[in-house]
């Protein structure tokens, strides 16, 4: 083998060796510190980035001395280095001393594919906090309590945070209300036009006339809503209730703006519907015919022609919502999931507030 092929070798060879070295050190930031107070410890290990690396765990608490303990782990970072080929592992941690003394910290160690490496280890001198010891007998006084100066921008946060977890659990106490009386979260409100009361009656026969149950054996049902139409028209027009009143009490009562002539067969209907609904009296077709017949008649006698120059009156109708729509699953689950979220924003905002009290 000539000199120039040993050196084409070793060139080629050379790098890789120490391209596949590993350094593990251990440093402070300081060889001297007083006692309480704190330094840094850095642990720092430079390998192939391909290899596995098992850093010292250190544990808030842990005693390194006699004299020295970790105060906290500030952090961990990784950094590719050489065009990444190579890594740098870098742990920080907080360390402190209680006593004056003179110590050498333990040797760290790391694995790097399973093997270990050790650090070297560090001197550290702790000493006592320098004390005037030229007038030993001068004594200070306690301070006073301080006064410091209220300010917005310290308690602000505490008051947003108290806002905001009481105005979630108003949200809570809603969804709860609605939920408990098996409301919608949102009412629908309509303007439409009030109808005078005979257009409203007239419109609720001609659908009872066109359902043709005046024509069935049982004719309950359909004199129920006749009369109930008849009742809503004359609480309408006449401005008594009468769906709380009886058949005879109706009478008695329009009597005192009506004459007993127009009144004949509006008393002859209700009675006929008394006789269907209580005593399961049997009718025949054409009578049932004959009863709608009147009671037509007897709305045309008595409605109130409506001026066609006065204004239109509007009412305010709430949107019926049915049962089977007031408990939707899309519904119940909207209000399931905007309880939990509001929850949880509460529970978060008053631990927040708790925290900033402390």
């Amino acid at each position: 083998m000539t000199r120039k092929t040993l050196l084409i070798i070793l060139l080629n060879v050379l790098p890789l060796a120490v391209g596949a070295q590993v350094v593990f050190e251990a440093r402070l930031d300081t060889l001297i510190m007083l006692i309480g107070e704190q330094r840094e410890l850095t642990l720092d290990l430079t390998c192939d980035a391909n290899q596995r690396v098992k850093m010292p765990e250190l544990r808030p608490g842990q005693a390194l001395t006699d004299l020295v303990e970790v105060v906290e782990r500030l952090g961990s970072d990784t950094i590719v280095i050489d065009d990444g080929r190579r890594k740098q592992v870098v742990d920080r941690y907080t360390i402190t001393a209680w006593d004056s003394t003179f110590t050498l910290l333990p040797q760290f160690e790391a694995q790097v594919e399973g093997k270990p490496y050790k650090s070297k280890g560090l001197a550290l001198k702790v000493m006592m906090v320098p004390v005037d010891t030229t007038d030993v007998n001068q004594f200070f006084p306690p301070k006073d309590i301080q006064s410091n100066p209220f300010s917005w921008d310290d308690w602000r946060p505490v008051i947003w945070f108290v806002v905001i977890n009481q105005l979630l659990l108003l949200l809570l106490l809603w969804l709860y209300g609605h939920w408990r009386e098996n409301k919608p979260l949102i009412q629908i409100i309509r303007r439409k036009r009030k109808l005078p009361a005979h257009q409203v009656a007239m419109s609720e026969i001609e659908r009872i006339k066109n359902e043709r149950k005046w024509t069935e054996e049982d004719s309950k049902e359909y004199y129920t809503e006749l009369t109930d139409t008849l009742r809503n028209y004359i609480h309408e027009r006449y401005g008594f209730n009468a769906m709380e009143m009886t058949s005879t009490e109706i009478i008695e009562r329009l009597l005192q703006v009506q004459d007993e002539q127009a009144l004949s067969e509006l008393r002859q209907l209700f009675q006929t519907a008394d006789l269907v609904k209580f005593a399961k009296y049997s009718t025949m077709i054409n009578e049932n015919d004959a009863n709608l017949v009147s009671a037509i008649e007897f709305i045309n006698q008595t409605k109130l022609e409506v001026d066609p120059n006065a204004p239109e009156e509007e009412i305010i109708v709430p949107e019926e919502v049915k049962q089977s729509q007031a408990r939707s699953l899309t519904m119940k689950t909207t209000m399931i999931a905007i309880g939990v979220i509001a929850f949880v924003l509460a529970v978060v905002a008053l631990y927040f507030t708790i925290d900033l009290l402390r």
